[in-house]
């Protein structure tokens, strides 16, 4: 079978500890904001072990200069993204955005066409105010009917093409038939999977922020 039950966490009630609030995200203008669901708020691992720190820590490496800032909060719809958007880009201003949202609209049986609509607005959004936009995509398991999953998946095919946005398929794609790569609840990717969702849409992120700025400083002699 293509899908496993991990999808189907992103709609169980959540712990109070991580319903309420995003994961901390530094003071200061981020370059990237991050705007997801659980996937993205490091859900049952430590913060710093999530795809998004790594992908700060990675961004570093690679010899960028940009930060990132993750508003993710479990169990987030579209809708809660969209509320939540002008605020953090009047505080962040960023270069780049990241919108990982939609399973939970889906997994709810919501209207797609008020995902879509929801997912346009965010984007279009944030190119207004100066940033690119990557929409990671999600599929259903295949037990909500065969129309609904296909419309599902397309919707974020539909939005980025509309809105000129990139767009990673399919987030979990490298992870999904790996039971090994969940939690105990066989449903929440674990620290060490979060390595390969990162390499799954770091050449994405690449494309977006173009080649790192060379140093001025001249090379060392030999």
């Amino acid at each position: 079978m293509r899908f496993i039950l991990f999808i189907l966490a992103l709609a169980l009630p959540l712990a109070p500890s991580s319903a309420s609030s995003p994961v901390p995200a530094n003071d200061a203008a981020a370059s990237i904001l991050v705007l997801g669901d659980s996937l993205s708020a490091a859900y049952g691992i430590a913060s710093s072990d999530g795809w998004v720190a790594l992908l700060d820590q990675r961004l570093g490496q690679a010899g960028y200069p940009h930060t990132v800032a993750n508003a993710s909060i479990s169990g987030e719809t579209t809708g809660g993204g969209l509320r939540r958007l002008p605020k953090q880009l009047s505080r962040h201003q960023p270069e780049l955005v990241i919108i990982e949202l939609g399973a939970n609209n889906g997994l709810r049986g919501q209207p797609l066409a008020a995902m879509r609509r929801d997912l346009t607005e965010m984007a279009d959004a944030a190119q207004a105010a100066g940033a690119k936009v990557l929409i990671l995509g999600m599929q259903l398991p295949p037990n909500y009917g065969s129309a609904y999953t296909a419309e599902f998946h397309d919707s974020f095919r539909q939005v980025a093409a509309a809105t000129g946005s990139a767009l990673v398929p399919f987030f979990l794609q490298p992870i999904a038939l790996d039971t090994a790569m969940f939690q105990d609840d066989g449903i929440h990717p674990t620290a060490a999977a979060q390595p390969a969702l990162l390499d799954h849409v770091w050449p994405a992120i690449e494309d977006l922020l173009g080649e790192p700025v060379a140093s001025d400083a001249p090379a060392a002699a030999n």
